[in-house]
Order: structure tokens, then sequence, then C-alpha cells
């Protein structure tokens, strides 16, 4: 999966804030994500992130 750094995710499960779009900081072997909801940042594995993406806004470049 091709996924980068200002990339929008929207995931299958919300967050607790009830927010389902993230913002990719950092990408590589652990994603670093921010809510777009409440703005919580956190670090995820991979292979933890991508089974549960839905979509993928690319940034526009």
């Amino acid at each position: 999966m091709n996924i980068n750094p200002k990339d929008i995710l929207t995931m299958k499960k919300q967050h607790p804030c009830g927010s389902k779009r993230m913002l990719v900081l950092r990408s590589g072997m652990d994603f670093k994500l921010r809510c777009e909801g409440c703005g919580h940042e956190f670090m995820v594995p991979r292979n933890k992130i991508e089974k549960n993406i839905k979509s993928i806004e690319a940034a526009v470049k």
C-alpha cells in the first residue's frame, strides 16, 4: 500500500472522539497519525493500520 505523509485515511472504526479521519504525519514500519476530530497524535504499527483503512485521500502536490 502506498501511503505518504499528509494523506488522509478514512478508517473502518472510529476514534473514541467519533472521527474516522486520520492525517498521516509519518510513515514507515509504524505510522504516526493525527485524529482530524480531536487532534490526538499516536503511533500504530503498519500491519494494524493497513487492515483498518477504508479509503485514502492523497495529499495535493
